[in-house]
C-alpha cells in the first residue's frame, strides 16, 4: 500500500518540523514554499524549552553546545547602566537560523520546493488538493497550513479572523560579537540584560552568529525592544520614503532614515548606555506585535500548525516550541488513528487548540502593561502604571515552568 501523503504549506520551522514529524510515522511529507529561495535569518534570537529540546531530539537532532548561547544570570540595567537585579538562569537563547539549518539540512530536496505559491485549497472525500499561482495542482490526503502569521490557509477557511495589534513594536538589531566595544563585551556580553524604562521593555543576550557560529569571538549580540506604538505611528512607520504604505509590515531596507536615526536617538535618551550603544551600531529594524486565537484549526483534511494557528506574543518565548509540538502531536493523533485520518485530526483539534489558546492568553498577561501605554493614564489600571521589576525577571525565569505547566495540564507530555 502506498504511502499517504502530506502536503505541507510553508517552509518556516513549524513547516520543515511538521514534515520530520510525519516522515518519522510513515507519512509521505512534501513542504511548499512560496519564496523562490530558502529561508534565510534577519538575526532573530529564539529561547528554547526542553520540549523543544526533546522534539528535536525526536527527529534526531542533537541539541547540543553548538545549538546556542548559555547565560548564566539574567539581569536588570537602570538607565545609567548599574545592574540593579540579578538572579540565575538556565537558558539556552539559539537563532531562527541556526534551528532551520539543522532542520532543512536533514530534510531531503525533494521534499522541499521553493517558489510555490498557495492560491486556495480543494477538497473533497477522497482527498485535498493544493492549487497554486503557476496553475500547478498537488493532490494529498492532508493539507497542512504551517504558512505562519499571514497564512493563506487560515485565510480561506476563517476569513473572518484577523490578528489583533497588541499596542507595541519590537525593535530589532544585532551586531557581530567583534564589532561590540571591548569595555562593553567585558560587561555584559555573557548576561541576559533586560533595561525597563517606565512604559518601555528591552533586552539583549548573545545568540549564534550570523553564520550559525557559536564560538566565542564569532557569535551576534541581539537587542529585542518592546515599544509602544500607537497605531496611527505605525501606518507612519511601515510609509517608505517614497510614500508607500507597507500595511503592517515593511521591508527593513525600506524603514525612512529619519525613522532609523529617531529610534536611535531615543535609545541613547531612554536606556543603558551600554544597551543604546549597541544599539546604534547595528541596522535596526521592527515588526508589530500581534496575537491570534484561532477556535477551529481543522477543516475536513486540512490542519493548521504554528502561527497559522495561533500568534502568542513573544514574551513567553515558545512560538517554535509551540510548532514543534503541533507537529508532534498530529503526527502522533495520525498514527494512534491508523487509516481515520479524520480521528486523527480530531484528536489533534482536541489537544492543541486548548494548548495553543493558554499559550496565547499567557503573552497577553505578560504584555499587558506594555498595551497600556497607548490608553491615557486615567484610563489604565494600577497595574498598567506600575510595573514590579521582579514580577519581570521572575516571568522570564519560569518561562520553561509556565510552558511545562500549560503542557502537563494540557496531557501533551506524551509527544516528547
Amino acid at each position: 500500500m502506498s504511502k499517504r501523503r502530506a502536503l505541507i504549506v510553508g517552509g518556516s520551522l513549524g513547516g520543515i518540523f511538521a514534515a520530520h514529524l510525519l516522515r518519522s510515522v510513515g507519512w509521505d511529507a512534501v513542504v511548499f514554499e512560496k519564496n523562490a529561495e530558502e529561508l534565510a535569518s534577519r538575526g532573530v534570537g529564539i529561547g528554547t524549552h526542553p520540549q523543544l529540546i526533546a522534539v528535536m531530539r525526536r527527529i534526531g537532532i542533537d541539541f547540543d553546545e553548538t545549538m546556542g548561547t548559555r547565560p548564566q544570570k539574567v539581569v536588570c540595567l537602570d538607565r545609567s547602566g548599574k545592574i540593579i537585579l540579578e538572579r540565575p538562569t538556565v537558558r539556552t537563547m539559539s537563532g531562527w537560523g541556526r534551528l532551520y539549518r539543522a532542520l532543512r539540512d536533514r530534510l531531503p530536496d525533494e521534499s522541499y520546493r521553493l517558489a510555490m505559491e498557495l492560491t486556495r485549497v480543494e477538497q473533497d472525500a477522497g482527498g485535498v488538493t493544493a492549487v497554486f499561482a503557476d496553475g500547478s495542482r498537488e493532490r494529498g490526503d492532508l493539507l497542512v497550513g504551517a504558512d505562519g502569521f499571514r497564512s493563506t490557509v487560515r485565510e480561506q477557511f476563517l476569513p473572518d479572523l484577523k490578528p489583533r495589534y497588541a499596542g507595541y513594536v519590537a525593535w530589532r538589531g544585532m551586531l557581530d560579537e567583534s564589532d561590540v566595544p571591548r569595555d562593553i563585551w567585558e560587561e555584559i556580553f555573557e548576561l541576559y540584560s533586560f533595561c525597563l524604562p517606565e512604559g518601555e521593555q528591552m533586552l539583549a543576550y548573545a545568540m549564534p552568529g550570523r553564520n550559525n557560529e557559536t564560538q566565542v569571538g564569532r557569535r551576534s549580540y541581539t537587542i529585542v525592544w518592546y515599544h509602544p506604538t500607537h497605531p496611527d505611528a505605525l501606518a507612519d512607520l511601515c510609509t517608505d520614503a517614497s510614500g508607500r504604505h507597507h500595511g503592517i509590515a515593511i521591508p527593513p531596507p525600506l524603514i525612512r532614515p529619519e525613522v532609523i536615526a529617531g529610534i536611535k536617538a531615543t535609545a541613547r535618551a531612554l536606556v543603558a548606555p551600554q544597551l543604546a550603544e549597541i544599539f546604534s551600531r547595528t541596522q535596526p529594524f521592527f515588526n508589530a506585535i500581534f496575537d491570534l486565537e484561532s477556535q477551529q484549526i481543522v477543516f475536513g483534511r486540512v490542519a493548521l500548525l504554528g502561527d497559522a494557528a495561533f500568534v502568542a506574543r513573544p514574551h513567553v518565548g515558545a512560538g517554535v516550541t509551540k510548532a514543534a509540538l503541533d507537529g508532534a502531536c498530529l503526527a502522533d493523533a495520525l498514527k494512534i488513528a491508523g487509516g481515520d485520518i479524520a480521528a486523527g485530526l480530531a484528536q489533534y483539534q482536541r489537544e492543541q487548540q486548548p494548548f495553543g489558546s493558554e499559550i496565547v492568553a499567557l503573552g497577553r498577561a505578560q504584555g499587558a502593561y506594555l498595551s497600556a501605554q497607548i490608553k491615557p493614564r486615567e484610563q489604565r489600571t494600577e497595574a498598567e502604571l506600575h510595573r514590579d521589576i521582579d514580577d519581570v525577571i521572575l516571568a522570564h525565569s519560569n518561562r520553561s515552568d509556565q510552558v511545562r505547566g500549560i503542557v502537563t495540564r494540557r496531557g501533551l507530555d506524551a509527544h516528547f
